[in-house]
């Protein structure tokens, strides 16, 4: 199982939402380069990143510290938050990512989705933020009525690189991540299924794993905070 290290983009600066409000953020660094740099001196082998701020507006708002993160870092890293239309996507792929995330687009515009796996084979993943098992779009500032199950195996023919599950409520709460919902969410399809949302300690990480079907783990404020070593982390899930 791929450990993610998560950098989460707003107005330039590292930080965590608590459960997706961005009133709700916490500041971890002003320099999203430098922490990245660190994550990967610590061995990880991806990056996550997300532009909050373009989660919001639709289009990329925090693209120099994405741009920064990719001339400095030689991991391969993913990207969500803004992106809604084939032209960002190529430009996001073109200055390097190795992965971008459709989220509301995957909702509103299935078909762009499918188009866009068929344009870059393993370059697109879909990311799925539910509540209560429902899906919410636009910075999770909007609920809608499709189950995170529904459009997870609407896209099994469609060639995504992986769909990457966000329990909203447990987001930033450090209060471990809703592993039955997103172990069922991994039996349900075939694609490689990346949990996200609580990951607060070691044994989360671990029961993750020993699922046997969830293929990554994304985490964020437990690495800031320290209460998970990144460095100790990555050798126990090599191990």
């Amino acid at each position: 199982m791929i450990l993610y290290p998560a950098i989460d983009l707003k107005d330039g600066q590292c930080v965590r939402l608590l459960r997706g409000e961005m009133s709700e953020a916490t500041v971890f660094g002003d320099d999203p380069a430098a922490q990245a740099a660190k994550f990967q001196a610590a061995g990880c082998e991806w990056l996550h990143l997300v532009d909050l701020n373009g989660a919001f507006a639709g289009q990329p708002v925090n693209a120099a510290a994405v741009e920064a993160i990719l001339a400095r870092c030689t991991v391969p890293a993913q990207l969500g938050g803004g992106i809604r239309d084939m032209a960002t996507i190529e430009m996001w792929l073109s200055r390097g990512l190795a992965r971008v995330i459709l989220g509301t687009v995957a909702v509103e515009n299935p078909a762009l989705v499918r188009e866009a796996a068929r344009a870059f084979p393993g370059k697109i993943a879909v990311g799925i933020d539910a509540r209560k098992g429902f899906v919410a779009t636009r910075g999770w500032a909007e609920e809608t009525t499709v189950q995170a199950t529904d459009l997870a195996q609407s896209f099994q023919d469609a060639g995504v690189a992986a769909l990457i599950y966000t329990d909203i409520d447990r987001d930033g709460a450090m209060q471990g991540p809703n592993i039955e919902a997103t172990a069922a969410l991994a039996r349900a399809v075939t694609i490689p299924v990346i949990a996200s949302g609580g990951v607060s300690r070691m044994e989360d990480l671990i029961a993750l794993r020993d699922t046997g079907v969830i293929a990554g783990a994304i985490s964020g404020r437990a690495l800031y905070d320290g209460a998970i070593d990144l460095t100790t982390a990555l050798k126990s899930l090599r191990a």
